[in-house]
């Protein structure tokens, strides 16, 4: 009943959630998801409002709520694109508050890191994969999950894999599989 890993796991994800936030939508000087709308616009510029908002879990409504409010402060612009969609773009304050957010959030959370050694790393490394792997399981949203990511440090393929990315990339296979699976027995 008392499950004491549990309870760390929630404390510590509680804490580091909290410092993340205030110091990111500080960096931003806007809210949580203005804040994760402009890093998700550094990455994938020329989104509409709806869409955006679905990246980083708003309804359409508040999508464009906070559209607006970051219009009004000169962080994003809209520009008509194909008939009357409407993409978002990051304005050159939007790209410079995005960098600052990133920045912010990486010296934040490396700050929680320095009194481990190379090899608690490691194990940390390999368990947050694990955990992430969970979380695309309860969530499958990559966008969802991955909307604060600073996604250069996590996917170059190389030597570093984004296990959100490979879970979703497993779970596209696995339905593949199931549907010709499925269309083979029609």
């Amino acid at each position: 009943m008392h499950d004491r890993t549990a309870n760390l796991l929630g404390a510590a994800s509680l804490a580091v959630t909290d410092l993340l936030l205030g110091a990111t939508s500080a960096a931003a000087a806007t809210g949580p998801s203005g804040t994760a709308a402009l890093v998700v616009l550094s990455k994938a510029p020329g989104l509409s409002a709806t869409e955006l908002g679905r990246r980083i879990g708003l309804t359409q409504s508040a999508a464009t709520r906070m559209v607006d409010s970051l219009e009004s402060r000169g962080l994003v612009e809209r520009r008509t694109s194909i008939g009357k969609w409407v993409a978002v773009h990051p304005t050159e304050q939007g790209w410079r508050a995005a960098r600052a957010v990133l920045t912010t959030r990486e010296d934040r959370v490396a700050g929680l890191l320095t009194d481990l050694d190379d090899g608690e790393r490691a194990t940390l490394t390999t368990l947050l994969e694990k955990l992430l792997v969970a979380a695309y399981g309860e969530n499958p949203d990559t966008f969802l999950l991955c909307r604060l990511c600073d996604r250069e440090s996590c996917g170059d393929g190389a030597t570093t894999h984004c296990p959100v990315g490979a879970a979703d990339v497993e779970a596209r296979a696995v339905e593949a599989r199931a549907q010709g699976e499925q269309d083979g027995r029609a």
